[in-house]
C-alpha cells in the first residue's frame, strides 16, 4: 500500500488516467466473460472438457457487443504507445531501444507462462498422461496468446504507423477500414484468402485511433520529427491528427456506430455475435470485420461520453491506487485466467466435486456465482506468484547512455544489425504464437506446444532479452 501511495502521488497531473482505467476494466470483462460462459462437460473417456456456452444460448449474442473489448485494448495501446514513443524520442532514445522496452513488458510474463506450461507437460508425460490430453490442456491455457500475437505485430509497426498518422491523420484508419471491407467481400464471395490481412488491418485501424486520442491530449506544439509538409494539426476533417473529444463527437460516434452495426448485422450479412462462433460464414472477430469496426466506433463514443466524469473520479486517491495496482499485473491476470480454470477443474475433479450441468440450465446458472468466486481465489494466488515477473519487467530501461554514444554507434554497422535482430526477434515470437494457436488442440504434442513453435519463441525472446541487456553495445 505504501508503494501504491507513492506511485499515486508521483502521477503527473497531465496523465490521462482514464486510459489506465479502460485497460483494467477491459481485462476484468475478458476474465469474467470467459469464466461466466464456460461449460464443463466430459468426453467419451470421462475426462473433463470445457467450451463456451454461447453456441447453445443464442439469446446471449447481443450481450457480446459490450463484452467484445479487444478493440479497447488496441485503442488504449495506441494511446500508450504514442505517448511512450514520444517521451523516448524526447530523450534522444533510439527506436530499437523503445521496441526492446515495450517487448520486455509483454514477453517476460508470457515466457513465465510458457515455461510453466511446458514444464507441466513434461511432468504429465512422465506420469503417463497421453500426448493429446497434454496438448488439450496446454492449448486451452494458452488461448490468451492469440491476442498477444496480434499485438506483437502492431507494436513494432508503431514508429511507422505513428508517422503515417502525423502525416495523414484520421484518413489512415478510414483507409484501413476500407481494406477490411474488401477482405470481408473476399470471405463472402471469394477468394477467402483476401480476408487474411484483416488480422492486421482491423487492429491497426483501432490502434490508429489511439494515436488520435493522444494527439488530442498532448501539448499544442509542432513535432520536429513530423514531415514539414504535414503542417499543423487541424481541428476537423479526415486528415486531422486529433480525435474530437466533445460530447457531441461522443454522441455522434455512439449513435452512428450503433446504427451501422445494427444494419450490418440485421440487414447485412454479418452475424450478431461479436465473438468467435463456430459455423458462421463471416466471423466478426477472427479476423476483425467491418461490423466489429462499426461497433468499435460506438464503444469509442461511449468512452468519450464517460471520460470527464471518470477522470474526476480517478483523481481521488483510492480509485487511482486500485487502477495502478491492477495495471501493474494486468498482463499476468490476462495470461493466467484460463490456467486458473484448468487448475480448479482438475482439483474439483480429483475430489469428485466437479459439477457438469448443461448450458443454460438452472443448475448451470446457479453454479456461476461459486464458480467465479473460486476462480478468483485461484487466480489471485497465481497473480501473487507470477505478478512480480511483470512488475519487474518495466523497471529497467534501455538507451540510458551518455550523449554522443548513439551517434558513435550509428557510424558503424551495429545499429543496422541491431535493428534487424530486433525485427527478427519479434517475428520469431509472433511465428511461435501463431503456430501454437493454429495447431489442433488434440495434436499429439509431447511438450504441449509444437516443438518448432517453442524453439522459435525461445530464440526470439532470448534475442530480445540479450539486446535489452546491452549485449553488443560494448566493444
Amino acid at each position: 500500500m505504501r508503494r501504491l501511495r507513492q506511485l499515486a502521488e508521483r502521477t503527473p497531473a497531465s496523465r490521462e488516467r482514464y486510459v489506465d482505467l479502460l485497460r483494467a476494466l477491459a481485462i476484468t470483462m475478458v476474465v469474467l466473460g470467459h469464466w461466466a460462459v464456460a461449460v464443463i462437460g466430459r468426453d467419451a473417456g470421462g475426462q473433463p472438457t470445457g467450451r463456451s456456452a454461447l453456441t447453445d444460448l443464442p439469446w446471449l449474442y447481443p450481450f457480446t457487443w459490450p463484452a467484445q473489448v479487444m478493440p479497447i485494448f488496441f485503442l488504449v495501446g495506441g494511446y500508450a504507445n504514442a505517448a511512450s514513443l514520444t517521451r523516448h524520442r524526447d530523450r534522444a532514445g533510439e527506436v530499437t531501444g523503445w521496441l526492446l522496452d515495450r517487448g520486455a513488458r509483454l514477453l517476460r510474463p508470457t515466457t513465465a507462462l510458457l515455461v510453466v506450461l511446458v514444464t507441466g507437460a513434461v511432468v504429465a508425460r512422465a506420469a503417463g498422461v497421453e500426448a493429446p490430453m497434454v496438448r488439450t490442456v496446454v492449448w486451452f491455457a494458452s488461448i490468451p496468446l492469440w491476442f498477444l500475437a496480434a499485438y506483437l505485430v502492431v507494436v513494432p509497426l508503431t514508429p511507422l504507423t505513428y508517422a503515417l498518422h502525423r502525416r495523414f491523420g484520421l484518413a489512415v484508419p478510414l483507409v484501413l477500414a476500407t481494406l477490411v471491407a474488401v477482405g470481408d467481400v473476399g470471405r463472402a464471395v471469394g477468394p477467402a484468402e483476401l480476408a487474411l490481412p484483416n488480422y492486421l488491418f482491423g487492429w491497426l485501424a483501432v490502434h490508429q485511433l489511439g494515436f488520435a486520442w493522444y494527439e488530442a491530449r498532448r501539448p499544442d506544439r509542432q513535432d520536429d520529427r513530423a514531415p514539414r509538409s504535414a503542417g499543423p494539426s487541424r481541428p476537423g476533417g479526415v486528415r486531422s491528427r486529433r480525435l474530437p473529444l466533445s460530447r457531441r463527437a461522443g454522441w455522434t460516434a455512439l449513435l452512428g456506430g450503433l446504427a451501422a452495426t445494427v444494419l450490418l448485422t440485421g440487414v447485412g450479412p454479418y452475424p450478431v455475435a461479436m465473438l468467435n462462433m463456430p459455423g458462421e460464414r463471416l466471423d466478426n472477430a477472427a479476423p476483425p470485420s467491418l461490423a466489429l469496426l462499426t461497433l468499435t466506433t460506438a464503444q469509442l463514443g461511449l468512452i468519450l461520453l464517460l471520460r470527464d466524469r471518470a477522470e474526476r473520479w480517478l483523481h481521488r486517491t483510492r480509485p487511482w491506487q486500485a487502477v495502478i495496482a491492477v495495471n501493474a499485473v494486468v498482463l499476468t491476470i490476462f495470461l493466467w485466467h484460463l490456467s486458473a480454470a484448468v487448475l480448479l477443474v482438475g482439483a474439483l475433479d480429483a475430489v469428485g466435486l466437479l459439477p457438469t450441468p448443461p448450458a443454460g440450465s438452472a443448475a448451470w446458472l446457479a453454479w456461476r456465482v461459486p464458480w467465479v468466486l473460486m476462480l478468483t481465489v485461484v487466480l489471485a494466488v497465481l497473480v501473487a506468484v507470477f505478478g512480480p515477473v511483470e512488475a519487474r519487467a518495466g523497471r529497467r530501461r534501455t538507451d540510458r547512455r551518455r550523449p554522443g554514444d548513439a551517434d558513435r554507434r550509428r557510424a558503424g554497422g551495429w545499429a543496422t544489425a541491431r535493428t534487424a535482430l530486433v525485427a527478427a526477434g519479434f517475428a520469431a515470437v509472433v511465428y511461435a504464437l501463431v503456430v501454437n494457436a493454429v495447431t489442433p488442440k488434440s495434436a499429439p504434442e509431447p511438450l504441449g506446444m509444437p516443438v518448432p513453435a517453442l524453439v522459435a519463441y525461445l530464440a526470439g525472446a532470448g534475442t530480445l532479452r540479450l539486446l535489452r541487456s546491452g549485449w553488443g553495445n560494448r566493444g
